[in-house]
């Protein structure tokens, strides 16, 4: 028999890793000294020892592996069969977060966009032809619009047609759709926010799939905050939603909501 030592350097495991697994109950020792409390290995549990090894490698945690290392092969296999999809999922989680946090370092913009599926609403609007973004201040008029809507393939290279919020103006619905949005930072120009947002949303392989929304909010504290929210669709994937504001049913079923 060995003491822990020897075991652990023929084995390549340290002391310390040894007795945390007597501590847990997976790797007691064949003997204990009474005099000395000296713990003492056999051929045994050397062959435990290296079972654990093995199983760590292939990804189950200590628990796991407690409850597995005397388990019948079937066993070990379906449980093998849940981790490796567990650590695909990861994989697949950590690979998009890594893409994410490398598209935020290539952006200037600050903006964090987000994609998200929001429910259906009917906002009351005003519409209109602008030549230039320049020209959406004369659209909205003296009164600050609660939301703007443009009807834009991507960043503007031209006119456009747009809608701004009236309190008696007609009725537009947007259905419940999926939508990348954003937050627009502090101190960052709506004109420049908005170009990154479609810039992100080419950049992920998506395509605009109906008007772009620009909402102002403010709170009961008179805190305020500007959210950009672009309709999409998988690039080469059909378009259903009318690509102008003429092409919008005049009538709804959906209740207007604030």
């Amino acid at each position: 028999m060995w003491r822990i030592g020897r075991l652990a350097r023929m084995t390549g495991v340290s002391e310390r890793t040894l007795r945390h697994y007597d501590a847990i109950g997976l790797l007691p020792p064949a003997a204990v000294s009474p005099g000395t409390g000296y713990r003492w290995y056999g051929a045994a549990e050397l062959t435990r020892l290296e079972r654990i090894r093995g199983l760590r490698r292939l990804g189950l945690s200590l628990s796991r592996i407690a409850e597995l290392a005397d388990a019948p092969d079937a066993r070990l296999r379906a449980a093998l069969t849940e981790t490796v999809a567990g650590l695909r999922t990861s994989i697949a989680e950590l690979t998009a977060a890594v893409q994410a946090a490398e598209d935020r370092l290539a952006d200037p913009s600050g903006l964090l966009p987000q994609r998200a599926t929001v429910g259906a609403r009917t906002l009351r609007v005003r519409r209109g032809h602008v030549g230039h973004p320049s020209g959406l201040a004369a659209l909205c008029g003296d009164e600050p619009a609660r939301a703007l809507l443009t009807w834009l393939p991507g960043a503007p290279a031209g006119g456009f047609d747009a809608a701004v919020t009236v309190p008696r103006g007609e009725p537009l619905t947007l259905p419940g759709r999926a939508v990348v949005r954003a937050v627009v930072p502090a101190g960052a120009g709506l004109v420049a926010s908005g170009r990154a947002l479609f810039g992100w949303v080419d950049r992920h392989g998506l395509a605009v799939d109906g008007p772009t929304l620009e909402e102002h909010l403010v709170d009961g504290d008179g805190g305020a905050a500007t959210v950009l929210e672009i309709p999409v669709r998988r690039s080469g994937e059909p378009g259903w939603y009318p690509a102008r504001p003429s092409d919008v049913p005049e009538r709804s079923t959906v209740k207007e909501q604030t």
